[in-house]
């Protein structure tokens, strides 16, 4: 059974940094694109950032281009997402997603975690 739960959510300023990690089991993430997307109350679910499986390529939203890192430990078999310089539109619900090829579309990936919360105070 494939599950992928995302840690690191929580309550911080504008200007303040949080790191979410998202955690595979019952697949090798070392085969897989990962995502992360992320979805603020009453609008639609939008792509934040996105890494290949080799971690050669990445891809980020204009939004947080320059303000937020993707990365993967396929050791660990885990894909972190480094959030800096935090603003209030940040506030979402960040999502991690795998699939075996790399998009930049809710659509494209078959298997999601359930979400952690990431609210921005101004």
């Amino acid at each position: 059974q494939v599950q992928l739960v995302e840690s690191g959510g929580g309550l911080v300023q504008a200007g303040g940094s949080l790191r979410l990690s998202c955690a595979a089991s019952g697949l090798t993430i070392s085969t897989y694109a990962m995502g992360w997307f992320r979805q603020a109350p009453g609008k639609e679910r939008e792509f934040v950032a996105a890494i290949n499986w080799i971690a050669d390529s990445t891809y980020y939203a204009d939004s947080v281009k320059g303000r937020f890192t993707i990365s993967r430990d396929n050791a660990k078999n885990t894909v972190s997402l480094q959030m800096n310089s935090l603003k209030p539109e940040d506030t979402a619900v960040y999502y991690c997603a795998a699939d075996h090829r790399l998009g930049l579309r809710t659509y494209d990936y078959d298997w999601w975690g359930q979400g952690t919360q990431v609210t921005v105070s101004s």
